[in-house]
């Protein structure tokens, strides 16, 4: 019995306890062929547009000191791998990758944590908008924002290590605002700021470090509150809907990717379950969604249907093709195909699910 896995995902709201099947077979790949003079660094964020080409955004090319430099480059591939251009060559926002989105508009759309911005490219990768503001080099005392507990307030228009973004419906945009202001901010589709729910803690509603944030076919958006080890859901106007946890048991022999083990009764960001990453595929010819979410710790990407029940997981922290350093963000074209983007290994990997054979 010591080889058989168990899974269970608590919905802590309605207090339903659901088994998962069980571990889901898979085959990995390098995905991009970069050209011989480019290499790769930490792998913050990859998006697919409708033609299926890969965006990476990453931090491999460091401009400054080894301490504070500007570490962010847009790249785009196409559906084969094969570099096709960079965006946003040298742009004032660029100061450290967090992630990328393509906008239901085919609009690029990325997020730096380290200037405080997010940037809107159109499809030929011109600016389009801009949110937030960088801080000034000319600031006197300009360094890397301080972490109080509970964090200063939160000016309207302004991020403090700004995450993610995702659209509804009607074109509105959510941004995860992310590592201090612990809030979704809302954004109408011509730029206007529209309002913001949120603050730092643990009770219902609150959050501890918003790291990724996707939406439904149904406008249900699902925040990644990693630091509470849980996934929150909100309709558009922020009341809260569920809040779900992944409470898959690690197995004995599970290694971290980096760093000591952690204990039994780890909290936040290396828990087991805690999600890092999360991605909600488009619907099915049945209409049908599935939701995936990675963690660091034991280093697996979990399926999970909308109202969070474990469909299944994969992989486990590791250097190999099939193994993960700290998946940082999800693409999910389908419910059988992902790409996964690494920090610790400085890659993206493409996965293909084979769902029904471990069912």
């Amino acid at each position: 019995m010591k080889n058989i896995i168990a899974a269970m995902c608590a919905l802590t709201l309605a207090g339903a306890v659901h088994a998962a099947p069980g571990p889901i077979p898979f085959e990995a790949a390098d995905a991009l062929q970069p050209p011989p003079d480019m290499h790769l660094g930490e792998v913050a964020g990859v998006a697919l547009n409708r033609e299926g080409h890969v965006f990476v955004f990453q931090r491999g090319h460091t401009i400054g000191p080894a301490y504070g430099a500007a570490a962010a480059q847009l790249l785009e591939f196409d559906h084969d791998g094969r570099f096709v251009r960079e965006i946003g060559k040298d742009l004032y926002a660029w100061s450290f990758a967090h992630a990328v989105r393509i906008a239901p508009t085919g609009d690029i759309w990325a997020a730096d944590k380290g200037s405080d911005m997010v940037i809107d490219f159109t499809p030929a990768g011109r600016v389009r908008m801009v949110f937030g503001r960088k801080p000034e080099a000319s600031d006197e005392g300009t360094q890397p924002l301080a972490h109080p507990k509970p964090p200063l307030p939160a000016v309207n228009g302004m991020f403090r290590q700004v995450t993610d973004m995702t659209w509804d419906s009607h074109g509105n945009t959510y941004i995860s605002d992310g590592y201090i202001n612990s809030r979704v901010a809302k954004v109408a589709p011509d730029g206007r700021w529209l309002t913001s729910w949120g603050s730092y803690g643990s009770a219902p509603g609150q959050f501890d470090t918003l790291h990724s944030i996707a939406i439904d076919a149904k406008d249900r958006i699902y925040v990644a509150d990693r630091g509470n080890r849980r996934i929150q859901v909100f309709d558009t106007d922020g009341k809260l809907l569920n809040i779900i946890t992944i409470d898959v048991p690690v197995p004995s022999d599970a290694a971290p990717a980096i760093g000591p083990r952690p204990g039994p009764d780890a909290k936040g960001t290396m828990a087991p379950g805690a999600p890092w990453a999360l991605c909600i595929t488009p619907p099915d010819a049945a209409g049908q969604q599935v939701l995936f979410a990675s963690d660091a710790y034991p280093g697996r990407v979990y399926e999970l249907d909308l109202d969070g029940h474990v469909l299944g997981w994969l992989g486990k922290s590791g250097k190999q093709l099939g193994q993960f350093g700290w998946i940082h963000e999800i693409a999910c074209p389908s419910d059988h195909e992902i790409y996964v983007a690494e920090l610790l290994n400085w890659r993206l990997q493409k996965l293909t699910l084979h769902p029904q054979a471990g069912r």
